[in-house]
């Protein structure tokens, strides 16, 4: 097949608008896999933009904390139809998961306990281990190209499985060391923003390796206030409602508060941020039992949008189980939940591309920015694993160390390693078949006990 010589014809907003509502429907497997959809359609089939500024918007994409692939579309969004255009991919990107996730949650409330819902999550519990322990080996491969940054993942595996330090402040020190390595040692620091160069072409682009910036993707200092003033300013609106209408210590009003810190620091991906969301929604604020956030895991993986709304989940378990509206109206109070959290973890998404665009359109590589990004995924992969350790104990051990070891579950989680390292078996292929196995056990009276 030739090479177009021609660009397509301008795409009007209305039906861009259209292709950003299916791929809230079809934005499966991950960032990896939504990212390559997102090539897939836009830079190869449509030629909206070329694989050079893709490529260009997604390692800027990358530094920001937020999902990347939900960033990358409100930023080709905008870049094309200016600010309505990254509002409606951003939020296009996001909705139909939350929508989805809201009714998986009321189902797994409502009917979790019955044999048959319990064996299909008893498989895919398993799974989701071996998913976590695959994620860090996946990030490290690519990531840990020295002995320095296998020394900064070591460290923070140390720092948050012994020390039980905050993910923050192990993000934090990660960043500045690769604030101060990019300075002093810029060869082990600058393999950061992970993508290689474009190297092919699919003929003229829309948006193409030599087209003007359009006007309104300019940097200007006071557009770059009026956007920041305004993202903060609806940050403020919505939470001085919950404080006036819960208090602050209202369950919704803590949730929005907690979550806007989470939505703040998850370099690194949905897998990075966990540890970080299951010390605030299980351990300090109870929303949510250890076994319960395993499972909502195993939800968020099999629907579409980015991972990190898993959040919605836990939201909606949390509102549930608090009763915010009442013992009669708990549906609504986890429906509000999850939409509170939701909103409050992707505004800064959406203030970071809006505001920052421009200048990123007017800047390139830089080890300024890319050496600590370089770090805090290093420090990610040592998080990741430390993770994957705390999911296979609850899943192995589900009474506690003290208790018997769960030898099926064990089984299960080997094959699914064994179907995810060798054979390169898709996320959904994989719960689909744990699952099975879970619900064989059950019909087969084989299910062990286990919480």
């Amino acid at each position: 097949m030739s090479t177009p010589t021609a660009p397509p014809a301008a795409i009007g907003f209305w039906q861009a608008l259209r292709f950003w509502l299916k791929l809230g429907f079809i934005s499966f497997g991950g960032p990896a896999g939504q990212i390559a959809i997102m090539h897939t359609e836009l830079v190869e089939r449509r030629r909206w933009i070329s694989e050079k500024r893709f490529l260009h918007a997604l390692n800027y994409c990358m530094l920001l904390p937020g999902p990347e692939a939900q960033q990358l579309a409100t930023y080709i969004g905008w870049l094309m139809h200016r600010t309505r255009g990254g509002l409606v991919a951003g939020v296009l990107f996001v909705l139909p998961s939350l929508f989805i996730l809201i009714a998986l949650s009321w189902i797994y409330i409502a009917f979790g306990e019955m044999p048959l819902v319990a064996g299909l999550f008893y498989g895919i519990k398993p799974a989701v281990t071996a998913l976590v322990l695959h994620a860090a080996h996946r990030i490290g491969s690519r990531a840990l190209k020295n002995g320095w940054l296998w020394g900064i993942a070591a460290a923070a595996f140390a720092a948050i499985s012994a020390l039980d330090a905050p993910f923050p402040l192990v993000v934090l020190l990660a960043a500045v060391i690769g604030h101060f390595g990019g300075s002093y040692a810029p060869q082990v620091f600058a393999i950061g923003g992970g993508h290689a160069a474009a190297k092919q072409s699919f003929g003229p682009a829309l948006i193409d390796d030599d087209t003007p910036t359009p006007s309104h993707a300019r940097f200007k200092r006071s557009r770059l206030a009026q956007v920041l003033a305004l993202g903060l300013g609806i940050w403020l609106v919505a939470m001085a409602l919950l404080v006036l209408g819960y208090g602050f210590e209202g369950t919704l009003t803590q949730m929005g508060w907690f979550f806007t810190k989470a939505a703040l620091l998850t370099f690194g991906g949905a897998y990075a941020v966990l540890p970080y969301v299951y010390q605030g929604a299980v351990e300090q604020n109870q929303w949510l039992s250890a076994a319960q956030m395993i499972d909502g895991l195993a939800l968020g993986e099999t629907t579409p949008g980015p991972l990190i709304m898993v959040v919605a989940f836990v939201a909606f378990v949390g509102g549930w189980a608090q009763q915010v509206f009442g013992p009669d109206a708990q549906f609504l109070a986890g429906a509000a939940a999850a939409c509170v959290v939701t909103f409050f973890t992707f505004l800064p998404s959406f203030v970071f591309i809006l505001a920052g665009g421009p200048l990123i359109e007017s800047s390139h590589g830089n080890l300024r920015f890319t050496a600590p990004l370089t770090a805090i995924t290093a420090a990610v992969v040592g998080v990741i694993l430390n993770l994957a350790m705390f999911f296979a104990y609850h899943v192995l051990w589900p009474q506690g160390i003290a208790g018997q070891f769960d030898w099926i579950s064990a089984l299960i989680a080997l094959g699914a390693a064994l179907a995810l390292f060798r054979f390169k078996l898709g996320v959904m292929p994989l719960l689909g078949l744990c699952a099975l196995v879970g619900l064989g056990l059950t019909m087969l009276g084989g299910l062990p006990n286990a919480s």
